[in-house]
């Protein structure tokens, strides 16, 4: 039996990954770095440590890891701000899993991101827990960010479900040990082995009620 459910952030709340491809690849191309169409792949489900390591080594560009960091969440909350891409039906279906559910957010983006959305789309008092991959050792698809989650629920791994969109999302909250509610991403399909992975497959959020979490 279900006893909380963690969501992801980015693809699963707000329709962010293509915010973030562009935000990068401007970067990148502003100063002269090395952009390449597997950079979006590689860095999806990255920790900020992680992606902003790789525009420095991978990517050429001459800035250390934590200027490419802090430029990129400033344009990403600048992003934001001027226009906050909620996915529909997102905040309906946080609101009816709070409350059925203690509920958490396990995201690949910055804490000042994530606070940004769960804020300006009203639904931060309903997430008992936040973690930022960026506060555990390794990013997504290594279990760390789900494994924290529960553990600050209070909650055994197995008895959590995860809504994810990404093919690393999707692998993490399966090596952690959680049921995995797989809402694949529409821009970035997930990979079919990691779609396999999936207890549970919802094209739309309309479909995420406690009922479904149950006989996921």
């Amino acid at each position: 039996m279900t006893s909380a459910v963690v969501f992801d952030l980015d693809g699963v709340i707000v329709d962010s990954e293509q915010v973030w491809d562009d935000v990068r690849e401007a970067l990148v191309r502003e100063r002269d770095g090395r952009w390449s169409e597997k950079a979006q792949a590689d860095m999806m489900g990255m920790s900020s440590p992680e992606w902003s390591r790789y525009l420095h080594e991978e990517l050429g560009l001459a800035d250390s890891p934590q200027e490419l960091n802090d430029e990129v969440v400033r344009r990403m909350l600048a992003r934001y701000r001027e226009s906050l891409p909620l996915i529909d039906g997102a905040v309906a279906a946080v609101r009816r899993l709070a409350a059925a559910f203690p509920l958490a957010v396990a995201s690949s983006s910055n804490r000042p991101l994530i606070e940004t959305v769960l804020g300006t789309a009203g639904i931060a008092e309903l997430f008992a827990v936040v973690v930022s991959s960026e506060e555990v050792a390794r990013g997504k698809p290594a279990p760390d960010v789900y494994l924290e989650a529960a553990r600050q629920l209070g909650v055994e791994p197995e008895r959590c479900a995860a809504v994810e969109d990404s093919s690393n999302g999707l692998r993490a909250a399966s090596a952690a040990g959680f049921r995995v509610i797989a809402f694949p991403n529409r821009h970035y399909p997930p990979a079919p082995d990691a779609l396999a992975l999936a207890d549970l497959l919802v094209e739309s959020l309309d479909e995420l009620t406690p009922e479904s979490v149950h006989t996921a």
